[in-house]
C-alpha cells in the first residue's frame, strides 16, 4: 500500500529527516491526540527498513501495539511482535511492548539502527530507560501529544530526559479549523470542584483517595443524566478514577438501561478488543476506564468524554480529551461533559499552548487584582459566556454591545453539579475570579483554606505567603 501523508505529515517527517542530518539524536515529534503520529511514523519505519535497518517501534500497551501492527500490515511491511505469546522473529522491524523487550534484552544479538517510542511522555520510567541506555549508539524518535511529565517537567536532556530537540507540528486548534479533528463543546460546572482533603503524589491526586470521593451513586446519577440529557444514545468513554471505579459507573450506567461496560488490564486481550469493537459498532453506548484508554486507543466514532477523575496532569488531561476529537462522518463535534473542573485547572483542550522540552510553559499572568469579571447568560441556549461578548458563542444570539456594568449578566453559581456549556471567554472569567480570590486573601489562614478546597498541594499556601513576603522585602530594600 502507498501511504498517502497529510501536507503537515509530510512536513514532519522532512524536519525530522533534516534534524538527524544536523546532528540531533533523538527528535521528539509533538503533534496532537488524533493528528497520525502512528501514521508518521509507520512511513519512517518503511524507509528506514527499506535500507536494511533494524527499527523497533515501542509501545506500554497491548491495544497501541495492536494498532501500530494493523497499520505496519496495511503498508505490507513485514515485522515481529516482541510480546507475551509472540515468539522472536528475525524482522528489520519489530513492534515491542515494553516491558517484554526489557525483559528479553539478553535474548538480542543485533542493534536497532532507529528506535521509535510511542507515548514518549513515559520514556523516564525504569523499563523504558533500560532499554534505551542499552542502545547508546541507535537514533531515537519519541512521538507524543504531551511532552510534559505527570508533575510537569520535560523530557529533554537537560531535564533528565534523552530528547534533543523538539519538533512542533499544528496545533489541535489548527486541525480542527483544517477540518482534521472535530470541534468539541464543553460543558463543566460553573464553579470549583471541592478537592479539600485529597492528598497529592508524584504530582497528582491520590487515585484512591479521588474514586473514594467520586464513587458516590448521586455523582454518577448526575453523570447518567448529563449523558442522557445532552447526548443520548452517541458512544462515550467516562474516565475513572480506579478500576472498581470503572466497574462501579458502568453497572450504574447498565441499571439506568444504557449498555456500557468496564476496561482494564486485567480482562483478556479477546475481552478487551470486543469491547472496545463494541463500542465502536454500537453493541455499547459507554466504556468506562481507568487508563487502558487515556492514550492512544483509536475509536473514531466516540463522540463523547465522560470526565470522572480530576487530575492536576495536563498531560492526562489533553490525553484523555483528545480520544473524542477524532473526526468520523457521524461526528459533527465532539462532547466533552467535564463534571471534576479538569477544564478550569488546564483551560479548554484547544487552547494553545507552548511546549518545550524543559517542561509546559504556561501563559504569563496579567496582574488581575482590578479586573471587574462578569458573564452573561444566553436566553436562547443558554450557554454561559463573557458579558463583554457582545454574541453568544454558541449560537450567535446578538445582544447589541458589550456590557460594562452588570447589565444582562449573571454571577455563575453552583446549582446541584448541574453542567453548563463552557467557552474560553467563561474560562477566562473563572480564571480571573479564582486568582483574585487569592490575590485578595489577606492571611495565611485564607489562603490555607483556599487550596484546601481546591485540592492543592498542603505546602502551596505556606510557599505563596513566603513569596509575598520575600517580594515585600525585596521592595522595601529597594526603596531604601
Amino acid at each position: 500500500m502507498n501511504l498517502q501523508l497529510r501536507h503537515y505529515q509530510y512536513d514532519a517527517v522532512k524536519r525530522i529527516r533534516e534534524s538527524y542530518i544536523q546532528g540531533f539524536r533523538a527528535p521528539l515529534l509533538v503533534l496532537p491526540t488524533g493528528s497520525g503520529k502512528t501514521v508518521i511514523f509507520s512511513y519512517i519505519t518503511e524507509r528506514t527498513a527499506a535500507k536494511n535497518n533494524n527499527v523497533w517501534i515501542l509501545t506500554h500497551r497491548k491495544e497501541l501495539l495492536r494498532q501500530t501492527s494493523d497499520h505496519l500490515d496495511l503498508l505490507g511491511l513485514a515485522h515481529g511482535l516482541v510480546a507475551a505469546g509472540h515468539a522472536m522473529s528475525g524482522d528489520h522491524v519489530q513492534v515491542a511492548s515494553v516491558a517484554t523487550l526489557a525483559r528479553r534484552l539478553d535474548l538480542i544479538h543485533c542493534d536497532p539502527a532507529l528506535i521509535i517510542i510511542d507515548e514518549a511522555h513515559h520514556c523516564n520510567a525504569a523499563t523504558w530507560r533500560k532499554i534505551i541506555e542499552a542502545y547508546p549508539n541507535s537514533r531515537l524518535l519519541g512521538v507524543t501529544a504531551t511532552p510534559l511529565r505527570m508533575d510537569g517537567s520535560g523530557l529533554g536532556i537537560g531535564s533528565g530526559g534523552y530528547f534533543d530537540k523538539m519538533i512542533e507540528g499544528p496545533s489541535i486548534r489548527d486541525l480542527i479549523d483544517q477540518g482534521y479533528l472535530a470541534p468539541p463543546i464543553v460543558y463543566a460546572p460553573p464553579t470549583d470542584v471541592d478537592l479539600s482533603g485529597i492528598k497529592i503524589q508524584a504530582g497528582d491526586y491520590l487515585q484512591k483517595e479521588i474514586a473514594h470521593r467520586m464513587d458516590k451513586p448521586k455523582i454518577t446519577g448526575s453523570a447518567i443524566e448529563h449523558y442522557q440529557r445532552i447526548c443520548p444514545g452517541v458512544p462515550a468513554i467516562a474516565f475513572c478514577a480506579t478500576v472498581a471505579h470503572a466497574e462501579h459507573v458502568a453497572e450504574q450506567f447498565n441499571s439506568a438501561g444504557i449498555a456500557a461496560a468496564s476496561l482494564d488490564a486485567s480482562l483478556s486481550d479477546a475481552v478487551r478488543k470486543y469491547r472496545i469493537s463494541a463500542l465502536a459498532h454500537g453493541q455499547l453506548q459507554v466504556l468506562t476506564s481507568c487508563d487502558i484508554i487515556s492514550e492512544g486507543t483509536d475509536i473514531p466514532v466516540v463522540t463523547t468524554a465522560i470526565m470522572l477523575r480530576p487530575t492536576h496532569s495536563t498531560g492526562l488531561f489533553l490525553q484523555q480529551s483528545g480520544r473524542v476529537l477524532r473526526p468520523h462522518p457521524d461526528k459533527t463535534h465532539a462532547i466533552i461533559l467535564d463534571h471534576v473542573g479538569n477544564c478550569m485547572r488546564h483551560g479548554l483542550v484547544d487552547d494553545i499552548r507552548s511546549w518545550s522540552l524543559s517542561g509546559y510553559k504556561k501563559k504569563n499572568k496579567k496582574n488581575l487584582d482590578e479586573e471587574n469579571i462578569k458573564i452573561r447568560k444566553c436566553r436562547k441556549c443558554f450557554a454561559i459566556f463573557s458579558a463583554q461578548t457582545p454574541n453568544c458563542p454558541q449560537c450567535g444570539t446578538k445582544y447589541g454591545s458589550a456590557v460594562t456594568g452588570m447589565g444582562n449578566g449573571r454571577e455563575l453559581r453552583q446549582v446541584d453539579g448541574t453542567l453548563i456549556k463552557i467557552s474560553k471567554a467563561d474560562i477566562d472569567a473563572i480564571k480571573m475570579r479564582r486568582r483574585l480570590e487569592v490575590g485578595t486573601a489577606q492571611t495565611l489562614e485564607e489562603l490555607v483554606q483556599i487550596g484546601h478546597k481546591r485540592g492543592y498541594h498542603p505546602d502551596w499556601a505556606l510557599r505563596l505567603w513566603n513569596g509575598r513576603h520575600t517580594n515585600r522585602q525585596h521592595h522595601f530594600v529597594n526603596e531604601a
